[in-house]
């Protein structure tokens, strides 16, 4: 499963696009190599688990030209650097508290050649810039990522959801989203396989909380 995978569903990507989706096998197997960016057993499913499961936002919401993105707690790359391929006119912002991963993700966008894509070794909180949308992948409990957004969004609007939050998760999400005005997507209801029966992406707009 490799590039195959991802034009079943985004059959309409360029020939860059391509190219740069089937580059991603042998980068990140080579910096998997160096630094363990990727769980061992995940490297063989990559472009599922990892790949088409960060396209999921996508699915959800087509970003507009000019929108700018934060991704919080990016690891080696995910989900903003294959958004960033399918979106090559929105700008990405991916940060990370741990540096070797962030190592990964900056070789990785050069290997690309990714002009849309700027990565920092820090803390969400230390970052001061405003951003129309962040998205990540499960970093931790809802409740304690709202806390990291606050002031964290511009205030003008031109996408077809009001700016906001679009977080990949998985599993029994009632608890952790308690209280909140929440919109659900159902990965399975976009891809198939037993790996996004469980999946979600979680939209929440920031009028959910303090800005």
């Amino acid at each position: 499963m490799s590039l195959e995978l991802i034009l079943q569903y985004f059959p309409n990507i360029t020939s860059e696009q391509k190219k740069q989706f089937a580059e991603l096998e042998v980068l990140y197997k080579d910096w998997n190599e160096k630094i363990n960016v990727i769980s061992r057993k995940d490297t063989d499913s990559l472009y599922e688990k990892h790949i088409l499961h960060s396209l999921g936002i996508a699915k959800v919401m087509q970003f507009a030209d000019g929108t700018k993105v934060l991704d919080i707690g990016t690891g080696g790359g995910f989900p903003g650097i294959p958004l960033a391929i399918l979106f090559p006119n929105v700008q990405f912002t991916l940060v990370d508290s741990i540096g070797k991963k962030i190592n990964v993700v900056k070789g990785v966008a050069e290997s690309l050649g990714l002009k849309n894509v700027t990565a920092h070794h820090m803390r969400a909180e230390q970052l001061k810039e405003k951003f129309h949308f962040v998205v990540s992948r499960a970093v931790t409990q809802m409740p304690v990522f709202l806390t990291w957004l606050r002031g964290k969004f511009e205030k003008e609007q031109f996408n077809p959801k009001h700016n906001g939050v679009l977080y990949l998760k998985g599993g029994d999400l009632a608890e952790e989203l308690a209280g909140l005005k929440a919109e659900i997507f159902s990965l399975k209801n976009y891809f198939n396989g037993e790996f996004f029966d469980t999946k979600k992406v979680v939209y929440l707009s920031k009028g959910n909380f303090n800005n």
